[in-house]
C-alpha cells in the first residue's frame, strides 16, 4: 500500500521553534491576541471542564490564562518542541519569583506529537488549541486523536490560519518554490470535524491585518516566532541575491501609508463529542429517558 504523500516537515518545524524560543514571548503579538479573541468566545459556551489540554501550548501563554478561566481545572500542554516548554517554563519561573501571587499548582508538560498523545481515552474534558493545526501535515489524523481523548460532552476548541494568510508574500516571490505554509480552508476543516464524530461544528472567520516598516521587517517577526516556511516544497538552499532582491521590489508595491501590509486570515472552530450512536460492532444505541412515562 502506498505511503500517503507528507508535505510538511515535521522535523523542520520543531527545528525553527526551537530557534525561536528565547525570542517567541517578545514577538508573539499576533497569538497573543488570537488566544485572547478565543478566551472571549469561552465565554459563550457551558462548560465546567475538569481536565483541560492545550494542544501545541508552544511557551504557554495560554495555560496561564486558562488557569484564570477555569481555577478548578486540572491542565495539561502538549508540544512537539521541547525548547518551547523549557523557555515558557523558565519565563514562568522568573516570574512566580517576582510575582508571589502566581505561584501554586502549574500544569504539567509533555513533549508529544498531536496525533499520537500518550493519554487515556475520555480523560479530557476541553481540548484548546491556538494556532496548530496548520502546522501539521494531516489535521484529519490529530481530530480523530482530539475524538477519542474527549469525554462524552466535551469541547474541542481551536484556531488556525486559513488560505489569505500571507498572501502578499507568498505573491512576491517567482522563483517556484514555496514560502509560506500551506492553509486549509475552514469549510475544509468543517468536513475534517464531522468526519471524526464531532457534532455541531462551528467554523467562522476573520481577517487582520499586520503592517511593517520593511520587507526585512515581517521576515525578521516570522523568523523569531518560529513561523517560516516548514513546508517540504520549500527552497532547501540559499536563496540568490537577484531573487531576494525581485521580492524586495515587488512587496513595498503593495505598501499602504509607507507601511507594508500582511494579511492574516483567522479561522476559529469548535465542536463537541456527542454520546455515540453506535457500538463498536455498528449496532444502534437507542436510548431511554426514565423521566419520560408511558401513556
Amino acid at each position: 500500500m502506498k505511503a500517503p504523500a507528507q508535505f510538511v516537515e515535521q522535523r523542520q518545524v520543531r527545528r525553527n521553534f526551537a530557534r525561536a524560543a528565547s525570542t517567541y514571548d517578545e514577538v508573539a503579538v499576533l497569538q497573543r491576541e488570537i488566544g485572547s479573541r478565543m478566551l472571549e468566545r469561552l465565554d459563550y459556551v457551558r462548560i465546567e471542564p475538569q481536565r483541560v489540554l492545550d494542544l501545541g501550548c508552544g511557551t504557554g501563554a495560554s495555560l496561564t490564562a486558562l488557569r484564570e478561566h477555569y481555577p478548578k481545572a486540572l491542565l495539561l500542554g502538549v508540544d512537539l518542541c521541547a525548547a518551547m516548554l523549557q523557555a515558557g517554563q523558565a519565563q514562568r519561573s522568573r516570574l512566580r519569583y517576582l510575582l508571589p501571587f502566581l505561584r501554586g499548582r502549574q500544569a504539567p508538560l509533555l513533549v508529544a506529537d498531536a496525533a499520537c498523545l500518550p493519554l487515556p481515552r475520555q480523560s479530557i474534558d476541553l481540548v484548546w488549541s491556538n494556532l496548530m493545526l496548520h502546522w501539521l501535515d494531516d489535521p484529519l489524523a490529530v481530530f480523530r486523536e482530539v475524538h477519542r481523548l474527549l469525554a462524552i460532552n466535551g469541547l474541542l476548541m481551536f484556531s488556525t490560519f486559513g488560505p489569505d494568510t500571507l498572501k502578499e508574500l507568498r505573491a512576491s516571490f517567482a522563483d517556484g518554490y514555496v514560502h509560506t505554509q500551506r492553509f486549509t480552508d475552514l469549510h475544509d476543516y468543517g468536513d475534517m470535524l464531522v468526519e471524526c464524530g464531532f457534532t455541531d461544528p462551528v467554523m467562522d472567520a476573520e481577517v487582520l491585518t499586520m503592517t511593517y516598516a520593511s520587507f526585512d521587517d515581517l521576515l525578521n517577526d516570522l523568523r523569531r516566532s518560529g513561523s517560516t516556511c516548514a513546508m517540504r516544497a520549500r527552497r532547501h538552499g540559499l536563496m540568490g541575491r537577484s531573487a531576494w532582491a525581485a521580492a524586495r521590489a515587488a512587496y513595498p508595491q503593495l505598501a499602504h501609508s509607507g507601511r507594508l501590509p500582511a494579511t492574516v486570515e483567522v479561522v476559529y472552530g469548535h465542536a463537541w463529542k456527542a454520546p455515540p450512536r453506535k457500538t463498536a460492532d455498528g449496532r444502534a444505541i437507542v436510548r431511554f429517558d426514565p423521566r419520560q412515562r408511558m401513556r
